[in-house]
């Protein structure tokens, strides 16, 4: 009797989730449930799954509104019906048309109207009216008797009580953006939206048994059949099962071929026992399907980068999905695939930001729009967030709300009643863990399934412009749908752009995956040493610099190693700092048993990767790679306490006994297992970042310009652009400001000379700059700063841009020339009309201008203004005595000891100490461009705190942990560029 119930993914309407909305049916005794979200469907699996828990018969349908307004009810009455419902929900979602007043006829479906909406007689046979309780006296002159097929009865059930009810009211405000105050009945629901007892609702009903009967045997003629242990997605790639395995065998050994030659015996044997273990589970299909996706990007000649667990896998290697060697590393395939694996896997194939739209293209063509749609995911309600939302609804000023967000809630027992409202009703949505607040698109998930898609969700059309299923990734591994995952990366696009512009500016050609040549390449390794590393993925940032320097890498397994020990949970749990201690003293380390350090001795002794987990529980303990494997993922947060952890913790110490290990030595390893596999990294994952880490240091080692132009013009990495453009100085090459005649929108390099593109420009319109070179593309540079704006006719304001940048710096002409002269030329121009070429162009105006004061200094701080940064090192702007500050190359004499240098800021990283109170690393670039390291302590910070960035004066203790020097910070001042004050 319950047809219309509702999560919170009716969207900040519904207030519970499925598990709670299932529990309470569950203590009423109710056997049958209708989950109708409005205008969602996104946790519609979950639903049926957990139905079946709580043995209630499930039913799926949704509730169709437009903006406040209900127009009905559809109800699937099988799996068919629910395609349909998908179907016509997804037409509606993707145009953003509202529903139409009467629904259309959908196959296996019921549509149940609000009473007083239709006419009883104008209903068609799958088509009912519903009741509510509170309306059972509207019938007292109905003649229900005569239309009892066509009554049900409709309880609402939206919130768990009435306090949930209050927050149902916050969160239409929220939704409206408007005061709880403001707030208008029509758009929220009637307070009586909660779970009646099956005996409440009998009596409502007392009068009209008929419609109680109907409404039974509506419920009785829904069913909703769906096995959750198969997979649904493609099924093949080439037309069959059969002809798929004999494609794969095919790929993988011609790959063979190409990656070890005809002789590797132990490849062979790998090779086959993958092929095995795919058939067993049957995903050739979806190896063909990435193997498809790659070999397209390779003919249009983009660069990817394919990682993941998927470079445990010999066939994704020979295939060329990954560039990761697994016989090398010593990588396990069960990490990727076996027969117990509770969670699909999948490919991560990164692509340029450039490229990936047109791969997404691809496959959407390939597939077809019916059978594919990009994943989705739900954006949760953060605690910040909440309290923010809701102190806007309560009417607080933003800075009270940034006050209980910096210092808490200050309540007292005679205090502010809306602090007390927002502290309890944020408390009730973070109880609800993931209370979710809208939907987004997936980072890069892409399904593709055998059957339509809608059999299985609803899609709609974000920005993005591919259509999106309104599942998130739990929910379509549920259901049988392992995503493909098509990411995009900015280190990428440094690598793709780099070629090309190498191809262009010095015609040579660079196969990039010749990766293995620069691994001992002297030259790579001499810069990996010196983390002279700036603009390369994943091994530019400062934390991890200092890394590879207190490792001294210049290897590639030291480099993986250094990839997986970086991420938050393994340097927060301490590991990091072993692991380099045992580095640097590998004669100290005590091993537990012998087989622990036959198995861990590359890593001394500590497991640093996922795959250390498998080995050791394989090895150690006799357990299975598939069980070893199940093992690595019950560690992880979300499985403990599970019974599954549980089974195989008893299996992992039952096998220890029966091999005679001891006790204590089984326990310590448990130990270790226990504390680090929650926090590990795939060795595959850290080894495909290093063959990308080592493919972007190899070309800022040969080519630095034109690595460096690449990294500007894909927006950076790491750090802002100014630090790129102060690296790209480095290199050699002529740095000129934007020019008209010379610039292109991105940054340009053309033999040393590199002109800063026009994109750059703070201020400029972007359809100027495409005018600007759309025209001179067509009628060739301009000749002065007449022809200029004859030709383009530009705003007063943006001619002036252009030219206090240096745009007009080819004419001779001084800027204040310029503006004197520019101001004349488009005093009265109309620039809304396209200028026509003139045959005859008119001479440039001669002006007779006073002799101007120009001071050195102007050009930079123009530069500054527009473009965020001067070209030229900020330090030869600086009107300050530098001579007596240490430079960061001198700070080596001074270890243990204070001093006092300058530094020009760079970046800052923020965290917590042990105590829990902010502190902070920051670094900073010397008068020679070298950078500075340093540490602010609480106490330092808090009382020297970091402002914007520009110039501080640094004083502290040098300090020295494995080679690398920092400057631990005690005191600290920030200097403007007209400074001449010392440190007090």
């Amino acid at each position: 009797m319950y047809l219309n119930c509702k999560t919170f993914f009716s969207l900040r309407y519904g207030t519970m989730p499925a598990s709670t909305l299932l529990e309470k049916a569950h203590e009423l005794g109710i056997t049958s449930l209708a989950l109708t979200n409005i205008n969602h469907t996104s946790d519609a699996w979950e639903f049926v799954a957990q139905c079946r828990e709580y043995l209630i018969k499930p039913i799926l349908g949704v509730e169709c509104r437009n903006e406040h307004t209900f127009k009905y009810l559809l109800l699937a009455r099988n799996q068919e019906g629910w395609y349909h419902i998908n179907a016509f929900l997804s037409a509606y979602l993707q145009t953003e048309q509202p529903f139409p007043d009467t629904a259309p006829v959908l196959p296996h479906t019921f549509v149940i109207y609000a009473w007083g909406n239709r006419s009883p007689a104008a209903l068609a046979p799958h088509e009912l009216l519903g009741i509510r309780p509170r309306e059972v006296n509207q019938l007292f002159r109905t003649d229900t008797a005569a239309i009892r097929d066509k009554l049900v009865i409709m309880q609402p059930v939206t919130f768990q009580d009435d306090t949930h009810y209050e927050l149902h009211r916050l969160l239409r405000a929220i939704d409206q953006n408007i005061l709880i105050s403001q707030l208008e009945p029509a758009t929220t629901a009637h307070p009586d939206e909660q779970f009646r007892t099956p005996a409440q609702l009998l009596s409502a009903f007392e009068a009209h048994p008929h419609i109680v009967q109907n409404t039974l045997a509506v419920m009785d003629a829904c069913t909703m059949e769906v096995d959750f242990n198969i997979s649904r997605n493609k099924k093949n790639f080439t037309g069959s099962v059969e002809q798929d395995r004999e494609k794969l065998r095919e790929l993988a050994l011609e790959g063979m071929l190409y990656r070890y030659g005809d002789q590797h015996t132990v490849a062979r044997q790998r090779i086959e026992k993958e092929l095995a273990i795919v058939a067993q589970l049957n995903f050739e299909a979806y190896f063909l399907i990435t193997w498809d996706i790659i070999r397209y990007a390779r003919e249009r000649d983009f660069f990817y980068v394919g990682r993941g667990s998927g470079a445990n896998s010999i066939i994704a290697y020979c295939l060329k999905i990954t560039d990761v060697d697994p016989i090398a590393l010593d990588l396990y395939f069960e990490r990727f695939l076996n027969p117990y694996r509770s969670s699909p896997p999948d490919f991560d194939i990164d692509f340029s930001w450039r490229d990936r739209d047109e791969i997404i293209s691809y496959v959407f063509e390939k597939y077809g729009n019916a059978y594919t749609a990009l994943l989705g995911t739900v954006t949760t309600f953060q605690t910040n967030a909440i309290i923010r939302e809701l102190g806007k609804v309560y009417g607080l000023p933003k800075k009270e709300i940034d006050k209980i967000l910096e210092n808490g809630f200050d309540i007292r027992l005679d205090g502010d009643d809306i602090q007390k409202k927002i502290q309890h009703f944020s408390n009730l949505m973070t109880t609800e863990k993931a209370f979710p607040n809208h939907l987004s698109i997936h980072a890069g998930g892409i399904l593709i399934s055998e059957a339509p898609i809608h059999h299985y969700c609803t899609t709609y059309l974000p920005p993005k412009g591919f259509c999106t299923a309104q599942l998130d990734m739990l929910q379509a591994a549920r259901i049988g749908l392992h995503k493909f995952d098509i990411l995009s990366q900015r280190g990428l696009g440094h690598i793709r752009d780099t070629i090309q512009l190498v191809r262009e500016n010095k015609q040579v050609e660079i196969d990039i995956h010749h990766v293995k040549a620069f691994m001992i390449d002297t030259q790579v390794k001499e810069n990996l040493r010196n983390v002279n590393t700036i603009g390369c993925f994943y091994i530019e940032s400062p934390a991890m610099r200092q890394l590879l320097q207190k490792l001294s890498c210049d290897d590639y397994l030291t480099l993986v190693a250094a990839s997986s020990i970086i991420r938050p949970g393994v340097a927060q749990s301490g590991m990091m700092k072993q692991y380099i201690q045992r580095y640097h003293h590998p004669e100290q380390v005590v091993y537990q048993h012998p087989i622990i350090e036959a198995l861990l001795h590359e890593t001394f002794g500590i497991m640093v990767y996922q795959e250390d987990v498998i080995k050791v529980a394989h090895h150690f303990a006799d357990m299975e790679l598939a069980d070893a494997d199940s093992l690595r993922h019950a560690m992880a947060g979300k499985y403990r306490g599970s019974k599954d952890f549980e089974k195989i913790e008893a299996l992992y110490f039952a096998n220890c006994a029966r091999l005679g290990r001891p006790l204590d030595v089984a326990t310590e390893v448990w130990r270790q297992i226990a504390s680090f596999a929650n926090f590990s990294f795939s060795k595959a994952h850290s080894a495909s970042f290093a063959v990308e880490s080592y493919q972007s240091l190899y070309l800022k080692t040969y080519f630095p310009a034109e690595f460096m132009v690449a990294v500007i013009n894909n927006f950076g990495g790491f750090y802002n652009r100014e630090l790129y453009f102060r690296e790209l100085l480095k290199t050699g090459v002529t740095l000129h400001p934007p020019c008209v005649n010379n610039s292109d929108y991105p940054t340009k390099i053309k033999g040393d000379a590199v002109y800063v593109g026009l994109i750059h420009i703070e201020g400029l319109e972007q359809g100027l700059a495409e005018r600007i070179l759309e025209n001179r593309r067509l009628y060739g540079a301009f000749l002065h700063l007449e022809d200029f704006t004859a030709r383009i006719s530009p705003a007063p304001e943006q001619l002036e841009i252009l030219i206090r940048i240096g745009g007009f710096k080819f004419t001779g002409h001084t800027k204040k020339e310029l503006l004197w002269k520019g101001s004349l030329l488009v005093k009265q121009k109309d620039t809304r009309q396209v200028p026509a070429m003139s045959l005859f162009p008119s001479a440039p105006v001669d002006c007779q201008l006073p002799t101007l004061t120009y001071h050195a200094h102007e050009d930079a701080f123009d530069e500054i203004d527009l473009l965020g940064f001067p070209l030229t090192s900020p330090f030869e702007v600086l009107q300050h005595d530098q001579s007596t500050y240490i430079p960061a190359r001198m700070f080596g004499q001074y270890r243990g000891q204070y001093i006092t240098t300058l530094g020009y800021l760079v970046t800052t990283k923020f965290l917590r100490s042990a105590k829990g109170e902010p502190m902070c690393f920051g670094t900073f670039l010397d008068r020679e461009g070298s950078f500075i390291d340093t540490t602010h302590f609480p106490d330092s910070l808090r009382q020297y705190p970091l402002q914007k960035s520009g110039f501080y004066v640094l004083q502290g203790k040098v300090a020295d942990e494995y080679g690398v020097l920092s400057l631990e910070i005690n005191k600290m001042r920030k200097i403007g560029y007209f400074e001449d004050k010392k440190m007090q």
